[in-house]
Order: C-alpha cells, then sequence, then structure tokens
C-alpha cells in the first residue's frame, strides 16, 4: 500500500517545477553506526544488522532478535552535530524483519540579529542583545523498512523515507523517497545492491517571508522563495568476504556508490556519472574486540592530486551490548576541515 502511494504521488507532481539538487541528500551520506565509519563506510555487502536499514535494507534478514542502536558523532571541529537511532524487530508469523531509523544532523544555537538593528537610525539598537535570538538549521529523516528473505542465499528489503530540512523559523521543506536493496550470501562472497532514493526524491519547500522581513528591511536583499527539488538515485554496489582461522575473523569488503547528479569537481567522473569507491576491513578475536580499517573521500584535484581517506575503529563486545569507535577525516583532502569521532551503542535483546 505504502509503494503504491508513493509511486502514484511521484507520477502527479512531475508536473510540477522541479530543480535537481546536486548534494540534496548528502547528510545521509553519514549513515549509521560507528562500526561503517571504521571499515571506510564499506557496508552494502555486509552480513546485516539493525544499522542495515541504511547501508542495504536487504540486509535486515539476517537479525533474528529485537536490535537497537544509538550513534552520536561531530563534525568540522564539533560544530555539526549528527545524532542516530533505529530498532530492528523481527515479525515471527511474516519470517520478515521491520526497522525504524531516524537520523539528525545540525547546527544549533546560531544567533538571528535581524531584528537587532535599527534602519530609522542605520545603528544597532540600544541593548542590541535583548533582540537578538537563537535558531537552529538541520535536516532529518525517518526511515520504516521491511526485509525478508528469497531463499537461503537471497534477501531483498525497501525502506520508505521521509525528509525535514528547517531553517529555523525561516524555512522547511518536506520530502519523500523510497530505497530497494538486495543481497545475495555464498560461503565464498557476498553481493549487495543498494538503490538509494530509486523513486527519486521530492523535496517541497516553504519560506516564512514574515520571519525574513528585517532581511529586506534592514540590509536590502530579497526576500528567497521556496524551490521544489529532486534528490536523483544513488546506486551504490558491494561485495564481502569472510575469512576465518582459529579464534580471528577477518572481513574484507568494497563498494561503489555511483551518482548522476554530475559531481565534476574533486570525484572520480565519467561525464555527469560519478563514483565514489570505499574499502575496509575488520579483524575480529573471539567475538570480543574487532579492529578496523579502510580508506575513503576517493578525490583528485588541480591543487593536491589524488588522495584518500583513512579511516580506523574498535569494537568491544559484552554479552549482547557491542560499543563501537570510528575515526575518520585525519589524512588526505577531508582532513581540512576537522577530525570526526563516531560512538556508537547497540543492544541485542
Amino acid at each position: 500500500m505504502l509503494l503504491s502511494i508513493i509511486l502514484c504521488t511521484t507520477g502527479m507532481v512531475y508536473a510540477q517545477s522541479f530543480e535537481v539538487a546536486k548534494y540534496g541528500g548528502d547528510f545521509l551520506s553519514v549513515g549509521g553506526g560507528a562500526r561503517a565509519l571504521g571499515m571506510g563506510s564499506a557496508q552494502v555487502a555486509m552480513r546485516g544488522d539493525v544499522t542495515s536499514a541504511y547501508w542495504n535494507v536487504a540486509g535486515l534478514a539476517d537479525v533474528d532478535d529485537l536490535q537497537v542502536i544509538y550513534m552520536h558523532s561531530e563534525r568540522f571541529s564539533g560544530i555539526v552535530g549528527y545524532d542516530y537511532g533505529a530498532v530492528a524487530l523481527p515479525v515471527k508469523h511474516t519470517g520478515g524483519v521491520f526497522a525504524i531509523s531516524f537520523f539528525r544532523q545540525g547546527v544549533d544555537n546560531i544567533k538571528n540579529t535581524l531584528n537587532a538593528w535599527d534602519r530609522d537610525r542605520n545603528l544597532p539598537r540600544q541593548n542590541p542583545q535583548d533582540y537578538i535570538t537563537e535558531f537552529s538549521t538541520a535536516d532529518a529523516a525517518i526511515f520504516i523498512s521491511y526485509s525478508a528473505r528469497r531463499s537461503d542465499q537471497l534477501s531483498w528489503g525497501a525502506t520508505a523515507k521521509l525528509v525535514n530540512s528547517r531553517l529555523g523559523p525561516f524555512a522547511n521543506a518536506w520530502g519523500y523517497s523510497l530505497d530497494l536493496g538486495a543481497l545475495y550470501q555464498t560461503p565464498l562472497v557476498n553481493v549487495g545492491v543498494n538503490l538509494m532514493d530509486i523513486s527519486t526524491m521530492m523535496k517541497f519547500w516553504n519560506v516564512n517571508e514574515n520571519k525574513l522581513k528585517g532581511l529586506s528591511q534592514n540590509y536590502g536583499d530579497t526576500i528567497p522563495t521556496g524551490q521544489n527539488e529532486l534528490v536523483l538515485p544513488t546506486i551504490k554496489i558491494g561485495a564481502s568476504r569472510l575469512f576465518t582461522f582459529n579464534d580471528f575473523k577477518f572481513t574484507t569488503a568494497t563498494d561503489v556508490d555511483m551518482r548522476f547528479e554530475g559531481r565534476r569537481a574533486y570525484y572520480l567522473n565519467v561525464g555527469d556519472v560519478s563514483f565514489e569507491p570505499h574499502v575496509g576491513g575488520e579483524l575480529t578475536y573471539k567475538d570480543k574486540i574487532s579492529f578496523r580499517a579502510g580508506v575513503t573521500d576517493f578525490t583528485d584535484n588541480f591543487g593536491s592530486g589524488f588522495t584518500v581517506s583513512p579511516t580506523l575503529g574498535a569494537g568491544f563486545y559484552i554479552h549482547k551490548v557491542q560499543l563501537d569507535y570510528g575515526f575518520a577525516s585525519f589524512a588526505g583532502a577531508t582532513s581540512d576541515l576537522g577530525f570526526t569521532h563516531r560512538i556508537s551503542l547497540k543492544v541485542t535483546i
């Protein structure tokens, strides 16, 4: 029913005016779980847990018990906060797995000085701090996912996504789309594909002109208007393999993200199609502790040439509790934006 509503609505609104939003869905590229960051975000073909609702919804079919996860991350030297939480629950009578995920990325406590200027005197008001307020700018999303097995080797899944972007009291947008995923597992290698925003994400912006009057009255700027946006689909393809020896398990994984937005600056591309590789590995001892490493952010620019960003991470398992840490952006072009730390806690009940 939900899939039918989304597809029917998609056909109806295409008659309206839309503009392709390059990087329009990038706040979701952070993903979910610190384990993924430590492995360079190579997760599409990994055996699944609750985080699969983002990386490849088909992996949810491997969840046998109730799982809950929460992650906090800070980027750009702590300016941007990112929070992620999810719960996955097997549905016994259908044999599938249902999951709900929440994402929020935002900058809080931004000063609003629009009303602190006295345009009649062309000077700041007396006691301008009394006219200064604070607001937040944030992007948030809710994923509703379902996955099931078609056979011992093949699983599939779908995710309905609702997105909200908010610029304080000044503007907000709502959007929606659909993800589809498949995972094929063999004793030799696992292969996965995640079709993100396969229905094309549509975002509808609304601007509160009354809240922006000070922009025009005090500074002479034009008040912006809302713009409907399209976020084009992304195809994520990956492969992984598990090696076991004595008390150790070693997992290797590689992904590539194919985007069609014309990301030519810094990205590996062929025409309007850009390619973002991810490579990672994880070494686990007695299912108690894991060490991870990977590379991501493959970029090519005139100043520094070809660069990559390495990632590191670790995981600790205590009964049914898993604590993960990831560290990135300490080398390569992205290091100029500050270190990235992620901590996530997953509980299996």
